[in-house]
């Protein structure tokens, strides 16, 4: 199973930007964070692998960040459209593979995705451990919580497992998860056929206790 840690840069430290961090940290990631409040760095950098005080509208202070070393960058600066326009820009223009930043309104979320974010966060459907466990893990598509003991998540199938049928492969016993559905490719979630072999496309919806997450790293 592949646990190589991610780098990832937050960039913003608001409540969302704060939480986001130190989940991840939590989750075993590299994790950057960027500010502009010495306070808030302060009370951060005990909570990641490195806290930086930067004035986020400044373009050379951006730069001076490395964000070129960092698999993902985050931007969550929902409320300042011109610093999140130039973290994107120059986030994209210096080769991140992922570029993420936050919408305060549909406006800026177009704004956004045309100068090259990736995906656009919702803050209020994504709380900061839902999206921490979605962007840690190589394997999950979404993560939703059912209970304190239960989540439901979306994931894509481990390589091992394409070309297996699920009675093959006998997911409950050797993984302790419930397939629910699956979606295959733009249709809609569907009953899964035991017989029928996965595919690489597939979307799997399971079942599975919060204490089995990280099996999904």
């Amino acid at each position: 199973m592949k646990s190589s840690k991610k780098s990832v840069a937050i960039l913003g430290l608001g409540k969302y930007g704060c939480s986001l961090a130190e989940n991840l940290y939590n989750l075993g990631e590299d994790v950057l964070v960027a500010d502009i409040d010495e306070r808030v760095i302060r009370d951060m950098a005990p909570k990641v692998t490195s806290a930086v005080c930067a004035d986020l509208t400044n373009e050379d202070e951006i730069v001076a960040l490395g964000l070129q070393n960092m698999d993902i960058v985050i931007i969550c600066m929902g409320g300042n459209v011109a610093a999140s326009i130039m973290s994107v820009t120059i986030a994209k223009e210096q080769g991140v593979p992922k570029v993420i930043a936050k919408a305060s309104s549909p406006r800026m979320k177009n704004i956004l995705k045309r100068v090259g974010a990736d995906k656009i966060i919702d803050p209020e459907l994504e709380g900061g451990i839902r999206s921490a466990r979605i962007l840690a893990s190589q394997h999950i598509h979404d993560y939703f919580e059912i209970d304190d003991n239960l989540c439901m998540v979306e994931l894509f199938p481990k390589k091992a497992w394409v070309g297996h049928n699920l009675i093959e492969l006998d997911l409950r016993k050797k993984y302790d998860l419930n397939v629910a559905a699956v979606k295959v490719e733009d249709h809609d979630w569907g009953y899964v056929d035991p017989n029928r072999r996965l595919e690489e496309t597939d979307l799997l919806m399971v079942l599975l206790e919060k204490k089995d997450i990280n099996k999904w790293r």
